[in-house]
């Protein structure tokens, strides 16, 4: 049997179809290792591919590749698959409940009744606000679609305008920032757009700002997203991801106007199913000579 290195714990129909076509490896790969599959968050640098010579897959369960280094692995010849568009639907149906969550207190009037209160502060109108959305891939484009009967103003940010769309292009997030009343997180993660929502940008979106984030953690500075929220600089956040996964800063438990996931994006049965599907599918076609699905080198 072909030799698979698991990166990371995967859903457990996947595994065990994996383990029916391949002879599974957790911890450390043996160097015999023929493909390699793990979530989005998966670590898989230029050491580890050098280290095994018989690599030539990277099956991403996800659409998250920032922790993967592509280069070091289209120079060793390795293909790199992920799970596209299957997610996307879901991830934007999160976003918008975060959304809403956050503005009409859902989860912190769900606790006060629980626990036999009544009155509690008022919410925010979701309605009638200016939607900015930084990032406008194919889950950045689901979230506007949704986020329209909300808006009063779609707004949004990416590395080139789209002119089919009909929102408004920004070219710069300060500028986005100071434009919306929801800040929506949809990009890419890695070095282009580390720290990008920072103490500047969360001021820009100022007291009355809510910010959403289900793309990757590291694109927020979580430092100066707890100050703001501490101090009242913005009035919220809804967010499914964080910087150091799964450690969550303390500080962001405490507060109603915050909603927490524990990075739930794609997590529903029908998305999880049809990512393993996917998973699947690249490597039987790699592994029987046929063109792979979803590659990205």
């Amino acid at each position: 049997m072909i030799d698979l290195f698991l990166a990371t714990d995967i859903p457990a129909p996947l595994e065990t179809a994996l383990s029916a076509r391949f002879r599974l490896f957790r911890g450390s790969p043996p160097t015999t290792t023929r493909a390699i599959v793990g979530g989005g968050m998966s670590a898989v640098d230029a050491a580890l591919i050098a280290s095994l010579p018989a690599l030539e897959i990277i099956a991403v369960h996800g659409v998250g590749h920032d922790r993967i280094d592509l280069d070091a692995a289209t120079r060793a010849g390795v293909r790199v698959t992920l799970t596209p568009d299957v997610l996307t639907d879901d991830v934007a149906d999160l976003a918008i409940g975060l959304m809403l969550a956050v503005q009409r207190r859902i989860p912190a009037n769900d606790r006060a009744v629980r626990h036999g209160n009544w009155r509690v502060p008022n919410g925010r109108r979701a309605s009638g606000r200016r939607i900015g959305l930084f990032g406008m891939g194919l889950i950045g484009q689901s979230i506007a679609s949704r986020a329209a009967p909300f808006a009063s103003e779609t707004l949004y940010t990416s590395r080139t305008a789209k002119a089919w769309l009909p929102y408004r292009f920004v070219p710069d997030l300060a500028e986005l920032a100071t434009a919306s009343d929801v800040l929506i997180v949809a990009a890419s993660g890695g070095t282009e757009t580390a720290k990008a929502v920072n103490a500047d940008i969360l001021d820009r979106l100022g007291r009355d700002g809510v910010l959403i984030n289900i793309a990757r953690g590291g694109i927020v500075d979580e430092t100066a997203l707890v100050a703001a929220l501490l101090e009242g600089r913005i009035y919220g956040a809804g967010l499914d991801v964080f910087a150091h996964e799964p450690i969550v800063p303390d500080a962001l438990k405490t507060l109603d106007t915050v909603v927490l996931q524990s990075h739930q994006g794609s997590a529903t049965q029908e998305a999880r199913a049809a990512m393993a599907v996917l998973v699947l599918a690249n490597l039987d076609a790699h592994f029987t000579g046929q063109p792979l699905l979803t590659a990205i080198n």
